[in-house]
């Protein structure tokens, strides 16, 4: 994707590349962006990389679902064990 390539390209010998500065840059990135300015991306997208950010949405979002499910249950661990015989 073109703007993947800018954004790097600007910011690759200012950054570490660590998941923390990617996130600070993705997020600051957005926050300047309007509705109007993503859909106008996500329009200029090929099929394969409007598949890999729905996948990506998908994949993220189906992550945080379960992991606040598994946080807000308390489970016992004698319903946990399995039968093994």
């Amino acid at each position: 994707m073109k703007l993947v390539d800018e954004l790097y390209e600007m910011y690759r010998n200012k950054l570490t590349g660590d998941e923390e500065d990617i996130d600070m840059l993705a997020f600051a990135f957005l926050e300047e962006m309007s509705k109007e300015d993503i859909l106008h991306l996500i329009q200029e997208m090929d099929e394969q990389e409007l598949y890999t950010l729905m996948g990506l949405y998908l994949i993220e979002s189906l992550k945080g679902k379960f992991a606040k499910e598994d946080y807000g249950q308390q489970q016992s661990p004698i319903l946990n064990q399995r039968n093994l015989h």
